[in-house]
């Protein structure tokens, strides 16, 4: 592959990356709520990104910026598991994103907009949050209401469904299959809620990454906490704050030492406008703990039913 070659790949390779970790990177408060079984949650939302992004001088990439108009449906279904209360998701976006920056000095700018990568998750709590419905759930939960511990696992599962192109360096999709265990625990005391979750993400190869090139990532690790404040039922705040570390990329088998580490915070409010209709609304951003990667600000609006 001729120097030419190896400096595009490295761009595409790096705002490929940012996209990636702007999914990645998402700070979910509630993600472990104790819901009532047999019930349907149903969703639709808009988020809108905005990042900066930093690249070697020695690629010639000035000024580089990403701009990204999100559209998701989602539905969640509670059930019983084993004696456990227990949950699956399914979400589906449509991102249109733009990359636009100096590149060798002129102006470029790149588009591409479609379906993004189909997300399966199912979760169970292990400890808590026992399986109840009806009257049987609003006693235990206000007999809970001073103190409660909740732990929960879950898995994640990203379907290389989205909309991708081996001929473009830049995609919508990723074109493998990622997957994310997760740990989480809850405490409550009154109004207050304590939330953690830990996750890896593993990535399966990509053996069609830019003109028939191999793409390989390390696992990322990433934290989150929130402290969520309930001031009446269907009315609630919190603040958050998050880590990821890793997804080094290899390409051709030659590592790119380009390991990610970034940190988040964000802000979110839900309200309950009826008992079967909910909005919300969140700011996340995040910041590159190294010289090479993104900082992002994505704002976020979304209205859930429940039936």
């Amino acid at each position: 592959m001729s120097n030419q070659g190896k400096k595009w790949v490295l761009v595409g390779l790096v705002l490929a990356m940012v996209t990636s970790w702007c999914a990645a990177q998402e700070l979910v408060p509630r993600r472990w709520s104790h819901l009532p079984i047999n019930k349907n949650f149903g969703g639709v939302g808009y988020v809108y990104t905005e990042a900066d992004i930093y690249l070697d001088p020695v690629l010639l990439a000035e000024d580089v910026t990403m701009n990204r108009n999100s559209m998701a449906i989602s539905y969640i279904r509670s059930f019983e598991l084993l004696g456990k209360s227990a949950r699956v998701d399914f979400t589906q976006a449509y991102h249109d994103v733009r990359w636009q920056g100096l590149v060798d000095g002129q102006p470029t700018t790149v588009r591409r907009n479609g379906l993004g990568d189909t997300a399966l998750r199912m979760a169970v709590n292990l400890y808590g949050a026992p399986p109840l419905e009806g009257m049987a759930y609003k006693k235990y939960r206000e007999s809970v209401y001073d103190c409660e511990t909740v732990v929960a696992c879950g898995l994640a599962v990203h379907l290389p469904t989205g909309h991708y192109n081996e001929d473009r360096l830049m995609n919508i999709g990723s074109n493998r299959f990622t997957f994310r265990p997760q740990l989480g625990i809850v405490h409550q005391r009154g109004p207050w809620s304590f939330e953690t979750t830990g996750s890896l993400w593993f990535y399966s190869d990509n053996d069609d990454f830019w003109n028939g090139n191999e793409l390989e990532s390390d696992p990322l690790f990433a934290v989150q906490g929130h402290v969520v404040y309930t001031f009446k039922p269907g009315l609630w705040t919190s603040v958050s704050c998050g880590y990821g570390y890793g997804s080094e990329a290899t390409v051709n088998g030659i590592e790119k030492n380009n390991t990610g580490k970034n940190m988040l915070w964000a802000w979110s409010v839900g309200y309950s406008l009826t008992r079967e209709l909910g909005v919300k609304c969140a700011y996340v951003g995040s910041e590159t703990l190294t010289e090479h990667g993104f900082d992002s600000h994505s704002f976020a609006v979304s209205l859930s039913y429940v039936w």
